[in-house]
């Protein structure tokens, strides 16, 4: 039971992390969409500025438990997956240094330069992270030493890039429904265009990934399957209703869709692949699940007794960083990065 139930936390765990950082890294994708001025990419910074790095703690805590619960998983993914999460690991680098540095020095090409770290960090961290979770579904060479033989090519597979295709339009229209609401002025307006256009975009990209995922893999008849079809399903109608709402300029409901679409795809993929958690195309007996990857029923009661008193402090300092910085960003007003 202990093995299930960190399962499911650790889904819970980057279903937060998707959704917060999904519309942060959208941001800093649309960053020279929607801002044409060094004013209004300040506007656009200072929006997510006071969010970005405790919307990170999701996946600092989310790797931290796989590698507590389900040491065998954290091994053979980190391992395995190393050069791609090196370059995560990167973007997610120069991402953050761009806050800080950006109004350090008094200079255009300063600050442009972090402009193009920060738009070119957002964008690897979500195509590399979109292509992370095509890999889990489709499965990847793990042997009986349970080890991933490969390298960073055989991840870089066709269905695996029409996941990071789906999950980077997410993410950029996520981003610019957030733009939408937490903005004013002409970066306001950009980015209310830039959430219609986008959609269609995140609607086909994702409709390919799907059908694709029908085809490709045994999700839709792995145990869980019935909530792999009704993730489909809610995924499918929030992103419609996002979109509907888009078009009707009312981008608070446009938000609510696109974060139920990303939380929902999140769910299915965690779905979709339990018991398992890695799965192996050279033989399904080498796939790693919640129990031959798992830690000892001691350590799994005694990290879930941690993360009962601990999770709900995370959550209260989150809620109470969203109220306190709840005011709308624009030009004129105090903008620190």
């Amino acid at each position: 039971m202990l093995n299930i139930i960190w399962f499911v936390l650790i889904a819970v765990l980057f279903i937060g992390f998707f959704f917060l950082e999904g519309f942060d890294y959208g941001a800093g994708i649309l960053h020279f969409f929607v801002a044409k001025s060094d004013e209004e990419r300040r506007v656009v910074m200072n929006s997510i500025g006071p969010f970005w790095d405790g919307n990170e703690v999701w996946m600092i805590t989310a790797g931290g438990a796989l590698f507590a619960s389900f040491p065998e998983w954290y091994a053979t993914l980190f391992s395995g997956f190393y050069l791609a999460l090196i370059l995560i690991l990167l973007g997610l680098i120069i991402r953050g240094v761009s806050f800080e540095f950006r109004s350090k020095v008094e200079s255009e090409g300063w600050r442009k330069l972090w402009d193009y770290t920060f738009s070119i960090g957002s964008f690897i961290a979500a195509l590399i992270w979109g292509v992370a979770v095509g890999n889990f579904l489709r499965g990847v060479p793990i042997g009986p030493d349970k080890y991933y033989h490969g390298g960073l090519l055989p991840l870089l597979n066709p269905y695996a890039l029409s996941a990071g295709l789906a999950i980077l339009f997410l993410f950029t229209f996520h981003g610019a429904n957030y733009l939408a609401i937490k903005t004013e002025g002409p970066v306001n307006e950009r980015a209310k265009e830039y959430s219609r256009k986008v959609w269609w975009l995140a609607l086909i990209f994702t409709v390919i990934f799907v059908i694709w995922s029908f085809f490709d893999t045994d999700i839709f008849t792995a145990p869980g399957a019935w909530l792999v079809y009704l993730s489909v399903v809610v995924a499918a109608v929030s992103l419609i209703v996002a979109g509907i709402y888009a078009f009707k300029g009312k981008f608070g409901a446009a938000f609510v869709g696109s974060s139920l679409t990303i939380v929902f795809a999140v769910i299915m993929t965690f779905a979709g692949l339990y018991p398992r958690v890695m799965i192996s195309t050279i033989d399904p007996k080498y796939s790693l699940t919640i129990y031959n990857a798992s830690s000892s029923q001691y350590t799994l009661k005694s990290m879930l007794i941690v993360a009962i008193i601990l999770v709900p402090v995370v959550l209260a300092y989150q809620i109470w960083t969203y109220y306190t910085f709840r005011e709308k960003v624009g030009s004129g007003k105090n903008l620190e990065y």
